[in-house]
């Protein structure tokens, strides 16, 4: 496993620039389209909230994506962050499929 060297583009950064922006969308009107709280769409475009499957749907829905686009760019986003916070990861126990001795 290796650690990323870039932070990988938040979903809330996907939607900013890809989505809303080009199409001169709104936060709010985004919100009443998908039925959910403009609060969750601004915490998800400043970072402050992650991808739910349900929001995941919704996105998809109102996008023409996929729930899994949305819940990719979350997970990539999550492992990067544990990364971050992990200071030591344990040793391999299998090296060319083999396990080693502990």
């Amino acid at each position: 496993m290796r650690p990323m060297k870039r932070k990988p583009t938040t979903p809330g950064e996907i939607l900013q620039e890809e989505f809303l922006s080009p199409l001169k969308l709104t936060q709010k009107e985004l919100s009443a389209h998908i039925g959910c709280d403009v609060k969750v769409i601004n915490r998800l475009v400043n970072g402050r909230t992650a991808v739910t499957a349900p929001l995941a749907l919704k996105l998809a829905a109102a996008f023409n994506t996929t729930p899994e686009f949305w819940l990719n760019a979350q997970k990539a986003v999550d492992i990067y962050e544990a990364y971050k916070e992990t200071k030591k990861l344990p040793k391999a126990l299998l090296v060319n499929d083999h396990r080693i001795h502990v």
